[in-house]
């Protein structure tokens, strides 16, 4: 939260250069069908490109300690939220007509955000993608963002083609508090973190564009809330984009419109670099495996868990949501993962870190000392259908030219299992809501969405799924890592791992006592 006018001029100096990266690194998507699909470019705050226009003061450095402790701690504050390549038929790409990019913003709490246009005349609002919860709202009659923020207010009365929802219609959820069917319907999410949005649902346009030969604009009405607690979080002072599979969820919403079909996919870039896009439905040489039918949210049962040699049979379900950073396994998994990658790698990890204020993980190990090259086991996880889902960002390193550590980047969960962000790092995830499947194939998240290019990014060996210690050769570039001809570093590393380690860096600084505030 900014407390003075020196932190205030360095946000808004944030502000000014977020718009300038949206007019960087647009793709454009090339197809042909009756289904469109939007998609837009998701980069992470510390990317390389939003770091070499924004600058890196007040920032932690990515691969540092510093950094993936307050992503946990950012986790734990957030994570309440709503919990209680090709496409198959060639569609179109839609994006966000303010441009295709999003950014990651340490100051305000979520992972990713994303600029979306509202309204006539237009107005940008910077939104937390959330793949966890379902409604999308802006700040409407708010009277404090509790930081010193400039971030647009919605006004409905501004808005040449805003309409109000009424108790009536099917997305009103809380019919039960309308007087008669006629009134503004009201809308209210209570978050786990006892904190909460509410306010009424309006209607108006969502400005998109088709990524083709030819642009074109798309103005989809959608129904959204207006935001009208007297004060907003700081995650989320401009709103919250829900990607859920709820009927409020922008998805639903387009798909229900026959805009799009009812799938897209989100892909996770190694330098923080992503993209979105609604209406994709994969390719079909993805991997997949069954949602939880009895589940409103993105949850995949695993069957086996495997850490380098060994397979766990340790069946458990969990929820793939991209509004949390790291990933949270409760007993018998994190038990079960821990265990083993702690019996492979302390051998030649040596001293092991106890976790505390400024290191939340519980398996983290000081190689300094050790002259012998640290071998870290892959981590796979076996879905339900036998499909492997190699884990890329399981490990991370962390260096300050001195001394050097390695994590297990896996938190203890009270209760529901979440498969964060890192664990998604190198994939396109596809959240396929028309097949009730989660598809995923690994991406660099730079190449065209087309069939052209997908023999630019080299396949994932196929094995058994009682063979675990799987070496894939994916890694960003299309570059083999750790070949006999490979320059990269010598490492005893699983393939995944060494490329997420290597991003990570064994040269960014980092902090062993944090106090995380």
């Amino acid at each position: 939260m900014a407390s003075s006018s020196s932190r205030s001029s360095c946000t808004c100096k944030y502000l000014v250069t977020l718009l300038l990266v949206f007019s960087i690194n647009i793709q454009k998507v090339v197809n042909c069908n009756a289904f469109q699909t939007f998609g837009f470019e998701m980069h992470h705050r510390y990317s390389d490109q939003v770091k070499s226009i924004m600058g890196g003061d007040n920032l932690l450095e990515k691969g540092s300690l510093d950094y993936y402790a307050a992503m946990v701690h950012r986790d734990k504050v957030f994570r309440g939220r709503a919990l209680a390549e090709s496409n198959q038929d060639n569609s179109k790409l839609l994006t966000f007509s303010e441009g295709n990019q999003s950014f990651s913003l340490p100051q305000l709490g979520y992972l990713y955000y994303a600029y979306v246009t509202l309204g006539i005349p237009s107005l940008s609002f910077l939104v937390a993608l959330d793949t966890g919860s379902d409604l999308f709202w802006v700040p409407c009659d708010v009277t404090s963002y509790g930081a010193e923020l400039n971030f647009k207010i919605y006004d409905s009365n501004s808005s040449a083609t805003s309409k109000a929802v009424s108790c009536s219609n099917s997305l009103c959820e809380l019919q039960r508090e309308c007087r008669e069917s006629s009134s503004q319907c009201p809308y209210r999410v209570n978050y786990r973190d006892n904190t909460s949005s509410s306010g009424v649902l309006v209607e108006d346009v969502l400005h998109l564009i088709i990524e083709d030969h030819e642009p074109k604009d798309i103005d989809a009405r959608i129904t959204f809330g207006c935001q009208r607690n007297s004060v907003l979080s700081t995650g989320t002072p401009n709103g919250l984009f829900g990607l859920g599979m709820g009927n409020t969820s922008v998805p639903s919403i387009l798909a229900s419109k026959g805009l799009i079909a009812n799938s897209f996919s989100m892909c996770f870039g190694f330098d923080g670099v992503g993209r979105i896009n609604f209406g994709d439905k994969g390719s079909s040489d993805q991997d997949e495996t069954p949602f939880n039918l009895t589940q409103r949210h993105y949850e995949v049962s695993v069957t086996q868990l495997g850490m380098g040699q060994n397979l766990s049979d340790v069946p458990f379900s969990a929820i793939f949501d991209s509004g949390s950073s790291v990933t949270y396994l409760n007993d018998p998994a994190y038990a079960a993962i821990c265990k083993s990658f702690d019996e492979q790698a302390i051998a030649a990890l040596h001293k092991r870190i106890p976790s505390g204020p400024g290191n939340p993980y519980e398996y983290c190990y000081d190689v300094s000392s050790s002259s012998a090259e640290p071998f870290l086991p892959n981590v796979t996880l076996i879905m339900e259908g036998g499909s492997q889902f190699n884990v890329y960002g399981a490990i991370f390193a962390a260096s300050n030219g001195i001394t050097t550590i390695y994590c297990l980047a896996v938190v203890k969960s009270p209760d529901v299992n979440i498969i964060g962000q890192n664990f998604m790092t190198g994939y396109r995830i596809v959240f396929n809501r028309e097949q009730m499947v989660l598809g995923w194939k690994p991406s660099n998240c730079y190449e065209i969405v087309d069939q052209s290019t997908r023999q630019k990014i080299p396949q994932i060996p196929k094995e058994s799924p009682t063979t675990v210690n799987v070496q894939p050769r994916f890694v960003h570039g299309g570059t083999p890592r750790n070949g006999l001809n490979s320059g990269a570093p010598k490492f005893l590393v699983g393939k995944p791992q060494i490329l997420y380690l290597t991003a990570s860096s064994l040269n960014m600084l980092f902090l062993l006592i944090l106090q995380i505030v």
